[in-house]
């Protein structure tokens, strides 16, 4: 249940008369001087519980959304909100909401006769039992930010602040992007025509025909899913079956040689990263993260964003814990694990006992700043080195050390092809595994 509503009382806006229940509900002060019916009584038509609770609850949310459609200055989204109203109205009357049209066209007079009905007993349902509201145009940018707002509670649970912002840009990029290539129209009236020439315009983007640097597939299908994901949802909220122009649209990255991080050689960490002071004019937390990586292969967000409880150095074997936190979502529900501290890393962690206050939730800062040094003194053996090749080098190490793939999918948060059976060994297990790969270290290094 939506933490929201977990506490709410089951009986709200509910009134027994005889047998039956009523929806009585009084008009809040601050919309009284834009909707002058003071108390709200509707009959349910029902003496079960169950049933005047659904009742109740459509009618609930069409009177929020009337109210909030009634307080917008925006056009748009006040007739949206209005005719989200009548479709959640029209729900408690019994109905299925349709336009008045299709009322005329379609429905059969036993139908009709039960809607004029309806209208007639209460005349402000009338638009919820005629059909007197058409599909709202909410176009593509302002259906965007209806969806960011509204319906995407679930999508954004547990993000900090720093994902919900680059989640956020993401979605707004793509309606930008599709507005910029076909137009700002009404989300509902895009045709296949506009997905299709907005699928050519990446296509060509990724083959370079634009004249650019070529993008890759992971790129363009990341805006088109965006674009997909909005109009099914705005769909769902709607309650349409509407064909989803975005269907089956997706793309392939070309031919070209993808571009590959290459893991650091176990040699240069050595020589290069563990061996003098190759940090010692860089910032301590930024140091302690990147060391902290060396011997865990955890990826520079999971350490930076390490809460006290989450560090375990007073263990009888001394591990951190990645894990999901009320303000943070993971990459996936595999990143989750315990991992056990040793050699540089376990140095490392012990000088930062409280975690990295100043990386926390801002990892594009830590990249920045890590990548930066990295370049400016020459610790990168190629061009196509970055942060992450610190990982996918103890991935390397584990490797050609003989571990098992499974053992190497646990301790680096990937998924597991499998059902899962056990913790993937005791901490002391994995640590004696982690301990014979371990790579001597100068103490300066921690300086």
């Amino acid at each position: 249940m939506n933490k929201k509503f977990a506490n709410r009382d089951p009986l709200r806006y509910l009134k027994a008369r005889g047998s039956k229940w009523h929806y009585v509900r009084r008009v809040p002060g601050h919309f009284s001087h834009i909707d002058d019916r003071g108390t709200i009584r509707i009959s349910l038509k029902t003496s079960s519980l169950d049933v005047a609770q659904i009742r109740r609850d459509a009618l609930e949310r069409a009177d929020d959304m009337y109210w909030q459609g009634l307080a917008l200055d925006d056009p748009a989204r006040a007739a949206h909100g209005q005719y989200t109203a009548a479709k959640a109205r029209a729900i408690a009357l019994g109905f299925e909401y349709k336009a008045a049209a299709e009322i005329a066209e379609h429905a059969s007079v036993e139908e009709i006769i039960r809607r004029i009905t309806a209208a007639v007993q209460n005349p402000r349902d009338e638009v919820a039992a005629l059909g007197g509201l058409d599909e709202p145009k909410l176009t593509v940018r302002k259906a965007m930010t209806f969806y960011i707002e509204e319906l995407s509670a679930d999508e954004i649970q547990g993000r900090s602040a720093s994902q919900l912002k680059k989640w956020k840009q993401l979605k707004n990029d793509a309606a930008d992007t599709f507005c910029e290539v076909i137009s700002d129209k009404p989300l509902l009236d895009i045709t296949r025509a506009d997905a299709t020439k907005y699928q050519k315009w990446w296509l060509d983007r990724i083959a370079g025909k634009d004249g650019g640097k070529p993008i890759s597939g992971n790129t363009a299908n990341r805006n088109m899913g965006n674009m997909r994901k909005l109009f099914r949802e705005y769909m769902k909220h709607l309650q349409l079956e509407l064909k989803n122009p975005f269907d089956g649209l997706s793309f392939k990255d070309p031919k070209r040689k993808r571009k590959v991080v290459p893991p650091f050689e176990t040699d240069h960490i050595r020589k290069r990263l563990l061996k003098g002071t190759p940090f010692k004019t860089m910032n301590k937390e930024a140091r302690l993260i990147f060391l902290a990586m060396v011997e865990t292969g955890c990826r520079p967000s999971e350490i930076a964003n390490l809460k006290p409880e989450n560090i375990h150095l007073k263990a009888k074997i001394p591990y951190i814990s990645v894990t999901f936190t009320d303000d943070r979502a993971l990459k996936t529900e595999n990143s989750v694990r315990d991992i056990p501290l040793v050699g540089v890393s376990l140095a490392a962690m012990k000088l930062a006992p409280k975690g990295f206050p100043r990386y926390a939730d801002k990892e594009a800062a830590l990249s920045a700043a890590l990548m930066k040094y990295f370049r400016e003194n020459h610790l990168f053996p190629t061009d196509r080195h970055r942060i992450y090749s610190i990982r996918h080098s103890y991935e390397k190490r584990m490797l050609e050390a003989g571990y098992g793939d499974e053992f190497r999918r646990r301790l680096l948060g990937h998924d597991i092809d499998r059902p899962e059976y056990g913790d993937g060994g005791s901490l002391a297990w994995r640590r004696d595994m982690m301990a014979k790969i371990a790579l001597a270290y100068d103490a300066s290094v921690l300086d």
